[in-house]
């Protein structure tokens, strides 16, 4: 899977996936944050719209992203996830730490 970025002003950036986020695509997706982050944008919305499926190393991969986020003084959000998606986040209790917005828009308007 590959990642595009978009930024929004303000720090903040889009990161799209499309397709399984495992531990093959998990890598490209925390190496993507990152390299976003190190621009100067520590602001991440991961929009998971295309992501139908997610395991337990993906989930990894986004609590890696949410860490790095704020290590460096912004967070991550994350925008419309699938059921799949969902049940894994409330499963393992992230949904606590890391809710899901409707819309890139909603992800930060606060």
């Amino acid at each position: 899977m590959e990642f595009t970025t978009e930024s929004l002003g303000d720090g903040i950036v889009v990161v799209r996936g499309d397709g399984r986020l495992n531990m093959v695509s998990g890598p490209a997706l925390r190496e993507t944050v990152k390299r976003r982050i190190d621009t100067g944008e520590p602001r991440i919305v991961v929009d998971l719209s295309k992501v139908p499926f997610m395991d337990s190393s993906g989930l990894g991969a986004l609590i890696s992203c949410l860490k790095t986020a704020r290590e460096a003084s912004g967070d991550l959000r994350i925008v419309s996830p699938s059921a799949q998606v969902t049940m894994v986040l409330t499963l393992s209790n992230v949904d606590k730490i890391l809710p899901s917005y409707d819309s890139v828009e909603a992800a930060y308007r606060d």
